[in-house]
C-alpha cells in the first residue's frame, strides 16, 4: 500500500505568490503609519488610504516550536525623498530569530540592535538574509517595482512594535548623487 502523497504550500518564487494554502491577509496603509516617515508634511499632503505594503500568511498552529511562513509585497514610492517602508519591529520574545528569502525586487533589510548599532543588507531576488535574535527589522524598496520577501519565523516571537516608537538609527533617502541612487542617513 502507497501512502497518501499530500501536496504542501506552494509559493511562487518570481512573485511571492502562495498557493494551496489557507492565508490570512494583512494590508498596511498610510494612516496606518503616522510619525513613520520624516517629512510629516508629504506624509500629510498623500492619500491616507494608499497602500504600503501587504502581508500574507500562510494559516498555520502556533506554539513553541511551531514556525509561521509570510511574503511581504512592500510597493514602490517615495513620501517626500524617503523611500517606502515596513513599519519595523523586534520580536517580544527578543531571543527569537528570522529569516528572510529575497523573492522579487530590489531594496534593502535595515537591521538595528537594542544599542543602536544600524546596518543595511541588499534584498534582490535569491538573497537570503539570516536575521540574529535581539535585532529590530525593516524592509525598504529602493526601487521602481514592488518588493516580495519571504520570511519565516518562530511563532512565539511576537512582534514589538513600541520598542521603536522613536523609530530606527537610519533613514533612505533617493539621491542623485550616488551611485546606487539612495543615501542612509542618521535620524
Amino acid at each position: 500500500m502507497n501512502p497518501d502523497v499530500i501536496l504542501p504550500p506552494q509559493v511562487a518564487w518570481a512573485s511571492g505568490v502562495f498557493a494551496n494554502a489557507p492565508l490570512i491577509r494583512k494590508t498596511t496603509r498610510l494612516a496606518d503609519l503616522p510619525d513613520l516617515f520624516s517629512d510629516n508634511n508629504a506624509w500629510r499632503g498623500c492619500d491616507p488610504q494608499q497602500r504600503l505594503y501587504d502581508v500574507e500568511t500562510i494559516d498555520s498552529p502556533s506554539g513553541e516550536g511551531a514556525l509561521y511562513v509570510g511574503v511581504t509585497h512592500l510597493y514602490a514610492g517615495k513620501i517626500g525623498d524617503e523611500f517606502f517602508m515596513t513599519r519595523g519591529h523586534f520580536h517580544q520574545r527578543r531571543e527569537q530569530g528570522e529569516v528572510y528569502f529575497g523573492l522579487c525586487g530590489g531594496g534593502l533589510l535595515l537591521l538595528q540592535t537594542a544599542s543602536g548599532e544600524a546596518r543595511l543588507e541588499r534584498v534582490k531576488p535569491g538573497s537570503v538574509h539570516i536575521i540574529p535574535s535581539f535585532t529590530a527589522h525593516r524592509l525598504i524598496n529602493t526601487g521602481d517595482e514592488t518588493l516580495s520577501a519571504l520570511a519565516v519565523w518562530p511563532s512565539v516571537a511576537g512582534h514589538d512594535y513600541a520598542a521603536l516608537a522613536g523609530g530606527f538609527a537610519l533613514r533612505v533617502f533617493a539621491s542623485d548623487h550616488h551611485l546606487q541612487e539612495w543615501e542612509a542617513r542618521n535620524d
